[in-house]
């Protein structure tokens, strides 16, 4: 049996019992969960391995690749930039970055581009690791290219790719690398231990992810179905080429290496612990250490409905809802409820906000499951069953 440390107020101790259970048939799995309730930390528990291949522990100061919660990082920012007047929703890319208007981009928004409308979930041009790992190569390759259908008339994931666009916005406003104004503006502040872009000075280990049997055959299937003649986009949305393997991790390779960690990735390369990532998400809705993100109105504005519905490739459903940037409450994700927003990421992670409770949550891990992965869900059940409880 798994060892569970750390505390839980008595409320919620329903959700270390579904967070030990999580554990289950899971001999190498790593896992961290914390919640916030009206900005106060009322359960932060952790267990397991955080590194299979040295049976290193997973401790309170343990902090794992978060993949997509990382584009909810990004949207948090982006919306600050906009309560802050320097960034506009309505506004066009071009007037903060010109040289996205290339190729038929001239009339796309800033709330297309985060909402997933902006017709480049994945690049054209196949891309190596180094190209990747080179911002101006990125931004350039996506202001040149043009889209892969129609600007705003439909919608794709734009699994890797949002990063880099919203991260350009973020970068042409402020004058300063996402990554560092990420650090300035939200983990500095609240000392949350939450990074896009793993400093040099970071001694702790970062945990080592490892992929499910399930997950890895997913993308065996997924793989078979793109060829040169007839791009899986999807699939290419995940990769670009030659950058990464589509699962996003080898043992040695993609986010489980250094210089990936260290890059500057802001659609998938953030890294945290769950009570760093969950105190940004709280400070969204609540003052968290003495830090409120967003206001109210800032809230209802990034949080409403911009994307829902089949995508344009592969409409499988259940299907996701977005806002600016914001994953919304949805059959493909459940959440709280109807007014919560976050983003969950690759293989299990995920963090979200609750304005309505005045709840911040994360749960993290290093053990990748395929898309129906019911760990994260079970919690957030026990959650709102001891919200309800307790009132």
């Amino acid at each position: 049996m798994t060892i569970i440390e750390g505390r839980a107020e008595p409320h919620f101790q329903n959700l270390v019992e579904v967070f030990a259970a999580s554990f289950r048939d899971r001999p190498t799995m790593g896992a961290a969960l914390s919640v916030y309730k009206d900005g106060e930390e009322v359960a932060s528990v952790w267990g397991g391995i955080a590194d299979e291949r040295s049976g290193t522990r997973w401790t309170a100061d343990t902090a794992t690749v978060i993949f997509s919660c990382t584009k909810g990082l990004m949207s948090v920012l982006v919306a600050q930039l906009v309560q802050d007047g320097l960034l506009d929703y309505e506004a066009p890319v071009v007037r903060y970055w010109p040289e996205f208007g290339e190729a038929g981009k001239s009339d796309v928004t800033v709330g297309q581009l985060l909402a997933h409308r902006a017709g480049l979930s994945a690049l054209t041009t196949d891309i190596d690791l180094d190209q990747m790992l080179d911002w101006q190569t990125m931004a350039s390759l996506l202001a040149a290219q043009a889209p892969l259908w129609p600007p705003g008339t439909g919608y794709a994931y734009h699994a890797l790719t949002h990063g880099w666009l919203t991260g350009e916005l973020v970068r042409r406003v402020t004058g300063v690398s996402p990554g560092a104004y990420f650090a300035r503006r939200i983990a500095a502040p609240l000392g949350a231990e939450t990074w896009i872009g793993i400093p040099s000075a970071h001694t702790q280990p970062i945990a080592h992810v490892q992929v499910s049997q399930g997950l890895a055959d997913l993308w065996v299937d997924e793989a078979a179905k793109d060829s040169p003649a007839s791009p899986h986009w999807p699939f290419r949305a995940m990769t670009l080429g030659h950058a990464l393997p589509a699962a996003l991790v080898t043992p040695d390779g993609g986010f489980n290496a250094s210089r990936v960690q260290a890059a500057e990735i802001p659609g998938a390369g953030g890294i945290a612990t769950a009570s760093g990532l969950a105190a940004i998400w709280s400070a969204t809705v609540a003052t968290t250490r003495g830090v409120r993100l967003l206001n109210d109105d800032m809230v209802a504005r990034a949080s409403r409905v911009a994307t829902q519905g089949p995508p344009v490739f592969a409409p499988v459903p259940p299907f996701s809802r977005w806002g600016m940037g914001l994953q919304l409450d949805s059959e493909a994700r459940r959440y709280l409820g109807p007014a919560s927003f976050g983003h969950d990421g690759a293989g299990g992670q995920v963090g979200f906000a609750d304005p309505t409770q005045r709840v911040g949550f994360a749960f993290v891990t290093n053990w990748m499951e395929a898309g129906n992965d019911p760990r994260a869900t079970r919690i957030i059940d026990a959650l709102r069953a001891a919200l309800s409880a307790r009132a």
